[in-house]
């Protein structure tokens, strides 16, 4: 019996070296990021567009009659992305950067027209959207990219300053003066239209990139905890908001489940339901009027229920594959602005999902925060491949990432 079996055990090793050494020679290729993002980011967007028309089929049918409209909506909001994400990823990085000097009075502008009496529209006690139609816009979720061009540049132009400077002692609190009015006054505007989920990301991406620039922890921690002191006042202000802590904790409780606890208990039974494999695609009962929101905040939820464990770790690993990609982008530039947005653009992905399916799982209270290139919703849909435009556009000026695109087409043309 053990001869028999030594040429099978043989057989798997060597089959699992040729595997490893293949993964490691694929991620050795200077194509690997690009190649990673848009495998990922088509695939999510795929699944996306799949899970949408399964969870807001009941939503749509009431709403319009047809099953499909809120599904074909999408499907409009994913051919505008892609075409923006095709222009993002060629424009000179030049004009990216005129964009970040005037992206935070941009983003002001933009968090005003919500507040207007005519073009305002007030949704589940937000005023954060713009009426166009048929159509609305959330310009908060375009302030996100925002933020994240503007802390950039403001980085660079630190660290030119400290180069050109070397003599002349900069401390810490220098390059928080950079960065902290321009994000606490988006934070300020965003909270006018009572967007507590959208703000605390905010103030995520401007910490987040704080630290990676390098400020001694100690300041780090200052400016945690006075943003942590921030989002406590807005909560503490809100019954609503504190309602929605209780929730976490007991949403079962017959007192908590009428009210608050209803969202967090019907995702959680949602998931619980689903299995290892899942109940079938289209299959969720729980889109069925008792999870508000399923094709939006909830949508994680429904994947769970349909498709199972299996699906739910799917989800998590294309995610993580798609982060890891943009962080290798990061590191690999040179160019400061690029290093730092491209930094930016992988903390907003990893903030925004983190939050999203820690709500949907129980364990962090309901903000409203959509799950990217996945839930339904135009605004969120094109702010996130509008990131991904600026990290290709990166990739696409690396020598080494162009070379080998190239010869990667040479190959395929003459086959």
């Amino acid at each position: 019996l053990r001869s028999s079996r030594q040429p099978i055990c043989r057989h798997r090793t060597k089959a699992r070296r040729r595997f490893m050494s293949s993964y490691r020679n694929f991620l050795a290729k200077p194509t690997a990021p690009y190649l990673i993002i848009i495998s990922t980011v088509s695939l999510l967007s795929g699944l996306g567009l799949l899970m949408v028309l399964s969870s807001s089929s009941v939503k749509s049918f009431e709403q319009t009659g047809s099953t499909y409209s809120i599904f074909l909506k999408q499907l409009f909001f994913l051919a505008i992305a892609l075409t923006l994400t095709y222009v993002a990823s060629r424009v000179k990085m030049d004009i990216w950067e005129k964009l970040a000097k005037i992206s935070i009075p941009l983003s002001v502008v933009g968090l005003i027209l919500p507040q207007l009496p005519v073009i305002g529209r007030e949704i589940n006690g937000n005023k954060s959207w713009i009426g166009i139609g048929p159509f609305t816009l959330q310009p908060a979720e375009f302030a996100k990219l925002c933020l994240i061009l503007f802390c950039a540049y403001r980085l660079k132009k630190f660290e030119e300053r400290v180069a050109l400077n070397p003599a002349r002692t900069h401390t810490p609190w220098q390059l928080l003066a950079y960065i902290l009015p321009g994000a606490g006054l988006l934070v300020l505007m965003i909270m006018l239209g009572k967007d507590l989920g959208t703000a605390l990301i905010v103030m995520s991406i401007a910490a987040a990139m704080i630290f990676i620039s390098g400020v001694p922890f100690r300041h780090f921690a200052t400016i945690a905890i006075l943003g942590a002191g921030f989002a406590a006042a807005f909560i503490v202000t809100q019954p609503n908001r504190l309602h929605r802590f209780e929730a976490v904790l007991h949403p079962f409780d017959p007192q908590v489940y009428k009210f608050a606890g209803w969202q967090t208990a019907h995702s959680v039974m949602g998931l619980a339901s689903g299995g290892l494999f899942g109940v079938g695609l289209g299959a969720s009962r729980q889109k069925w009027g008792n999870l508000s929101e399923a094709n939006t905040d909830f949508i994680f939820s429904v994947i769970g229920e349909e498709l199972g464990l299996i699906g739910t770790l799917i989800i998590l690993a294309l995610f993580a594959t798609l982060i890891y990609g943009i962080f290798r982008t990061a590191l690999h530039t040179r160019d400061l602005f690029s290093r730092y947005a491209c930094a930016g653009v992988a903390i907003w992905l990893l903030f925004q999902v983190t939050v999203n399916i820690a709500s949907d799982i129980g364990i962090f209270p309901v903000v409203g925060v959509t799950l990217p290139f996945i839930s339904y919703g135009g605004s969120s849909l094109i702010a996130n491949f509008l990131g991904i435009g600026f990290v290709l556009n990166v990739l696409r000026k690396d020598p080494e990432v162009r070379a080998a695109l190239s010869a990667r087409k040479a190959v395929r043309g003459a086959q």
